[in-house]
């Protein structure tokens, strides 16, 4: 008896092992496989990391890719989740967003042979050589919605509201009162960060204090913070007071309330590095930025009179061609001439 309960364990264990073993394998040699990393704002933030996952899923239905995701409760789980992913062998890693931007060049130097992605970082030009970087010239677009603000506004007092004070965030703020003043010098642009990207009854709160001082237009860079904007605007008068929304269309959040939206490609740049590293071509290592010249900003404008629409068109051609250099910075702000 006591020889057939080794030779049974043994069997397991080896059962097991081989098991585990193909699976492994499968990930590595099999399909295509890629994983996302979300940041604290979680996978249905309506912004930049569900814009992400939906890339990946264009990638699974177009080509098969099979795809996972982890979502960070804190910025402890970014290096366990990359690590994970790592480990399992998957054909391409995603971090979404900057405050990847030590975990990443920490894990990528782990795993040599493993692919990451980050986006939203250059990783401070310090690019490692299995890792593509993605960021976007969110000023640009941020211009063009502040336009829309400066135009539309009816109490030349319009709203911007930050997640995490970062040079990241400073684009979108700077853009747009860049945007505003440039169409509207009249017109005071308040601005408030909420400090977190998770915080949808702070995003209300802030959005509240601005519309009781006067604002009828907020636009907001603020992840799953920016879902509180949206529930106070429902709250008011109709084509009164506006929201303006950020990295995806997010009109569905308050329909009849949402102005604009400055639409971040983060599932198109996610999309194609994915696909560009399936077909053998991507070059990791490397720095992509998209802009509206890349196509890597676009508008999606819901209730945008005809007049400014026309308006918006006339800048960003402006900006395509070069002729009009939006500030990234408050540096540059201050130095601003349209």
């Amino acid at each position: 008896m006591a020889k057939r309960s080794w030779l049974a364990l043994f069997l397991c264990a080896a059962l097991v092992f081989t098991v585990v073993g193909c699976s492994s394998a499968t990930t590595k040699k099999g399909g295509f496989a890629a994983g996302l990393v979300t940041d604290t704002g979680g996978l249905n933030d309506e912004s930049f990391n569900q814009s992400a996952w939906e890339g990946l899923e264009k990638a699974k239905k177009d080509y098969g890719v099979d795809i996972k995701a982890l979502e960070s409760k804190s910025d402890d789980d970014y290096i366990p989740n990359l690590t994970k992913f790592a480990r399992e062998g998957r054909n391409i890693t995603w971090a979404i967003g900057y405050k990847f931007d030590k975990a990443i060049p920490d894990i990528a130097n782990q795993f040599p042979d493993a692919k990451f992605g980050i986006v939203d970082s250059d990783l401070g030009g310090k690019i490692p050589k299995n890792v593509t970087a993605v960021t976007f010239k969110e000023e640009e677009g941020s211009f063009l919605v502040g336009v829309i603000a400066g135009l539309t506004t009816k109490t030349n007092k319009v709203g911007f509201i930050g997640g995490v004070t970062s040079p990241l965030i400073k684009k979108f703020e700077v853009g747009y009162i860049a945007g505003v003043k440039a169409v509207n010098p009249k017109a005071t642009v308040s601005v408030a960060y909420a400090e977190s990207f998770a915080d949808a009854v702070k995003g209300r709160s802030l959005a509240q204090s601005m519309y009781n001082n006067g604002a009828d237009i907020i636009f907001h860079a603020a992840g799953g913070t920016g879902k509180g904007l949206f529930d106070e605007v429902k709250t008011r008068e109709k084509g009164k007071y506006w929201a303006i929304g950020v990295d995806r269309d997010q009109s569905n959040l308050a329909p009849d309330h949402t102005l604009t939206s400055m639409v971040k490609r983060v599932d198109v740049a996610v999309y194609n590095v994915t696909k560009e590293l399936k077909d053998g071509k991507l070059k990791p290592g490397q720095h992509v930025v998209m802009g509206l010249k890349e196509n890597g900003i676009s508008m999606a404008d819901k209730h945008v009179s005809p007049d400014v629409e026309k308006k918006v068109e006339e800048y960003k051609q402006k900006i395509i061609s070069g002729q009009l250099k939006v500030p990234s910075t408050e540096a540059e702000l201050a130095n601003f001439k349209p």
